[in-house]
This record gives C-alpha cells, sequence and structure tokens, in this order.
C-alpha cells in the first residue's frame, strides 16, 4: 500500500506542493530560497544565516549519511525548514550520531520530500524568492492563503541569532586575539581562526565600538548572518567607528554592513546566492575561486564608487560585488565563505589575509 501524503507546501502565487513530511510536524511560514549543494545539509540547517528560511536542496537525495555531532555551524540551528527530492532515514555513515529528521525534530525544524524539486526550482529561479507555508496537507487553501497574507517574515533575525554572552574560543599559544561581532557567526569560522593561532573573543550584535576598543583586539571579524543589512544599519554606524582604528575583516552580512559604514547601498537579489559552488574572480590576480555563498542582498557597485573602497572580487554568474578592501583602513570583506587554504600561486586565502594584517603586512 502506497504512503499517503500527508504535508503540503503553499505558495503565495497559491501554487500547492503535497509531500511527506519529517522532522517537526509544524507548520510555518518562511522565505522559500533554493540551495545548489551537492551535501552539506548539516551545516545548511545549523548555518545562522538560513534563519526564517524554507531551504529547497536541488540535489535530489537528502539525508543519507545522518548528522554528526561535530558539524554543526551553530549551537541552536534555526533554519525555517528543508525541502528535497528524497529524503534517507538510513544513514549509511561510521560518524553519525543522529538521523536528519530526528536532528530537524529536536530543533523544530519541519521538513517536507517527494515532489518534482526541479519544478519549484525553476519557479523560484524564474520568479524569485517569496513566502511559501509548510502545513498538513488537508489545510483548506483559502486558509493557506490567508496565512500567507496576514504572516510577516520576521526582521529581527540577527538578534534571534545573536549570542546574548561574550563567549571566549581559545587556542594554545596564541600569537592574535580576534573580537568577533556576532551577526551570526559559524563555528567553522572561529575554528578556522583558532587553528591560525588566534584567541576569539565572541561578542553580541549590538556591542559598541567603544566596547570593542577597550577589549584591545589585534583585529575585528565581522561575522555573516541572515536578513537585509538595513534591519541592523545601526552596526554599520558602530563599524564606522573602528575604521582605521584595528584591522576589520567582514564575511557575507558583514562584507553588506563593512561596505554600509563605509557609504555603499545594499538591495535585494531576485533569488539570492545560496551554495556551495558559485564562481568568483579576484580581480587583483585574476584568478576564478569557486566559493559557498548563502546571501539574499548584496552592495550595489555603482554606490562603492562614491567610498574610499575597492571591489576586489566580482560574482561570475552575474557580476554581484563579492569583495571589498580598503587597503589604508585595513579593512576588507568577502560576500561568501571563505576557506581555510592557500590560493594558486601561493596567493593568501581570507583568513590568511586577516592574519597578514595583523602582522602589519600588505593583504
Amino acid at each position: 500500500m502506497a504512503k499517503q501524503m500527508n504535508r503540503k507546501i503553499v505558495l503565495a502565487d497559491g501554487s500547492e506542493y503535497y509531500g511527506y513530511g519529517f522532522g517537526a510536524n509544524l507548520d510555518r511560514v518562511c522565505e522559500l530560497v533554493f540551495d545548489t549543494s551537492m551535501c552539506g545539509y548539516q551545516e545548511i540547517i545549523s548555518d545562522p544565516a538560513y534563519t526564517g528560511q524554507m531551504v529547497l536542496m536541488t540535489y535530489p537525495l537528502i539525508g543519507n549519511y545522518g548528522i554528526t555531532d561535530e558539524d554543526y555551524e551553530s549551537k541552536n540551528p534555526t533554519c525555517g525548514g528543508l525541502i528535497v527530492r528524497e529524503y534517507n532515514d538510513n544513514p549509511s555513515n561510521f560518524r553519525y550520531t543522529k538521523t536528519l529528521a530526528e536532528t530537524m525534530e529536536e530543533y523544530d525544524i519541519p521538513g517536507i520530500a517527494g515532489f518534482d524539486t526541479r519544478e519549484l526550482t525553476r519557479k523560484i529561479r524564474d520568479n524569485g524568492s517569496c513566502k511559501v507555508l509548510i502545513t498538513s496537507a488537508d489545510t483548506p487553501k483559502e486558509e493557506a492563503m490567508k496565512i500567507l497574507a496576514e504572516t510577516e517574515l520576521a526582521s529581527d533575525l540577527v538578534a534571534k541569532v545573536s549570542c546574548k554572552k561574550t563567549w571566549y574560543a581559545r587556542t594554545a599559544n596564541h600569537k592574535y586575539n580576534v573580537v568577533a561581532l556576532d551577526c551570526g557567526v559559524r563555528l567553522s569560522t572561529v575554528h578556522a581562526l583558532n587553528s591560525l593561532g588566534c584567541n576569539v573573543t565572541v561578542v553580541p550584535y549590538n556591542t559598541t565600538a567603544e566596547a570593542i576598543l577597550r577589549m584591545k583586539p589585534d583585529g575585528v571579524l565581522v561575522a555573516g548572518g541572515p536578513g537585509n543589512p538595513e534591519d541592523v544599519a545601526f552596526i554599520a554606524e558602530e563599524l564606522k567607528k573602528l575604521v582605521g582604528k584595528v584591522p576589520m575583516f567582514g564575511t557575507a552580512l558583514g562584507h553588506e554592513l563593512i561596505g554600509m559604514a563605509y557609504g555603499a547601498t545594499t538591495y535585494k537579489l531576485k533569488f539570492g546566492h545560496h551554495g556551495g559552488n558559485h564562481p568568483v574572480k579576484n580581480l587583483e590576480t585574476g584568478n576564478i575561486e569557486t566559493v559557498s555563498q548563502n546571501h539574499n542582498y548584496a552592495i550595489d557597485a555603482e554606490s562603492v564608487k562614491a567610498t574610499r573602497l575597492t571591489v576586489t572580487h566580482v560574482d561570475i554568474l552575474d557580476g554581484v560585488v563579492a569583495g571589498l578592501a580598503c587597503k589604508e583602513d585595513k579593512v576588507f570583506s568577502v560576500q561568501y565563505h571563505p576557506a581555510l587554504s592557500i590560493g594558486p600561486n601561493g596567493r593568501l586565502g581570507a583568513y590568511e589575509q586577516f592574519i597578514a594584517l595583523m602582522k602589519k603586512e600588505e593583504i
């Protein structure tokens, strides 16, 4: 006997997709986006930048290697939901400690599987991201549309994911002290800095510039996170007070906030950049780098011309600004999640460039 479809998603345009539920059995309204990664679903559901978003995975088979305790990107995953073509609840991986469904149930993340995710991906690509409701299959369409119309997407996402109290990530024989402004910092970012000899002090998103300077850091990291940078424009105002006083490095949302601190403006992309296979060109070297990105907003390239910033990287697919720098102030940022590695021809990766700035060396 065929398994009965028990869940559905309803889009703002009235279209419905029926499937099988997994994870938390609850209704939720989110922004719908797609992610082109072929693996890394654990990192995706635990990436703070996906807070409030329903993530459609374009790769068809999800769940097959389970969940591993060491691979979370946040202490408390806050992804809005997960949509997949085929869900596998019997992982084959000696490291796994839970299934994906068990983890999603624990953290109140609903999921749905079983329909043509290619069709839905094309709809997002052609029409842009939109609101979506995940609900029971027997919820009347009229009721679902009313819920979608009356539910406003949250604008306090950074406050939701940021730490409430300062916390520390220390390493033996450290060389540098870094303050990370937590707008949604990924744990892998903290670990990368630890591996390069940095003690990291992670502070809440609303920490003032004055308080940061009192900590006497060798460098400041403005970590990535969710939502519209305009919702936390006050952070950019605080960053202005740090410019020229301490080396500064921004990733993802932090990149957008650093741009705003210099006077650049932002705009919303049609469907964002989400996935681990985006080609970005380094304008200084001409090299093409394949990077992981997760953002719905970007820096307006024209607005950069009126600032002291220089565009260092662009996205090959659509020309979006993917990197900024002001060498005079020892400030730079990237729109993507940098890897911990030395690039082609010995070129330093973004983390290593940050270390070089704290050494008082040129980027």
